[in-house]
């Protein structure tokens, strides 16, 4: 059943988690097994969960021996192919203990217009999630040449969510929620609901945030929490630090009402 509010994550049946790379990559990469075992106590009391996670670039960038992220798209794909790899490891070792093993889905959004290839996800995701695996899926970044270059996973969670007709969809951030207008600025205040037909013209959400490892931010995360929130599914963005209290149904972050 949908998530209605923030209190329903700590029941609902079907959840996707999103993660970026800033949160789990380079010297951030010891909250893996903080993610794991908050996704590990979701998973064990019967819910089926999914995780998207970037960060397979961020990941190649050091076992290819280069300083910083790559700017040619070919470094990037080999950077992606090689971190991917290492990154799907990480969070099996992390599993290991709760006895979950984990199943690696690539996808790009062409996969998820396309009538078959979308039929064929969707059938291998839910027969994953049958057989107690937990699925992590990020973009095929040796083909998705759009989403190394602009993007972020938001919109990958936003469809995947709506692709298994997820009962939530919780969108992982570097803040607690999101803002009236950029954090550091004077009289920015926390957003606590953002109602599904809610006009939020008159909010200053930041283009784009860009780091060492990854690209996105606040503006990605409200475009693809509407976008799930417009298919019936209550989103709730909050910091990657928080995700145990955030699977718990814990009052935090900022909650995208589902249209009904």
């Amino acid at each position: 059943m949908t998530a209605r509010s923030r209190a329903d994550l700590a029941t609902a049946s079907r959840i996707v988690v999103k993660v970026g790379s800033s949160s789990i990559s380079g010297e951030a990469s010891w909250r893996i097994p903080v993610l794991v075992e908050a996704l590990a106590a979701a998973h064990a009391r019967g819910a089926e969960v999914v995780l998207v996670s970037s960060g397979a670039i961020a990941t190649g960038i050091p076992f290819l021996q280069l300083d910083a992220r790559p700017t040619d798209l070919a470094t990037q794909q080999a950077a992606a192919a090689v971190g991917q790899t290492m990154l799907v490891y990480r969070y099996q070792e992390s599993l290991r203990p709760f006895e979950i093993v984990a199943g690696q889905v690539l996808l790009t959004t062409g996969d998820l217009e396309n009538p078959t290839s979308r039929s064929n996800a969707r059938r291998a995701m839910e027969r994953l999630m049958g057989l107690r695996v937990l699925p992590i899926v990020n973009e095929n970044d040796t083909v998705a040449t759009q989403e190394i270059r602009f993007g972020d996973n938001d919109r990958l969670g936003a469809l995947v969510a709506q692709l298994i007709q997820a009962d939530a969809l919780i969108l992982l951030s570097d803040i607690e929620s999101l803002y009236t207008k950029p954090p550091t600025d004077p009289g920015a205040e926390p957003i606590d609901v953002i109602a599904a037909d809610a006009d939020l013209s008159g909010l200053e959400f930041g283009a784009t945030v860009v780091n060492s490892v990854g690209t996105g931010g606040a503006a990605t995360k409200v475009s693809a929490a509407r976008l799930a929130a417009a298919s019936g599914i209550g989103v709730l963005v909050t910091s990657a630090d928080l995700v145990d209290k955030a699977l718990a149904g814990a009052e935090i972050g900022t909650w995208f009402e589902p249209a009904v």
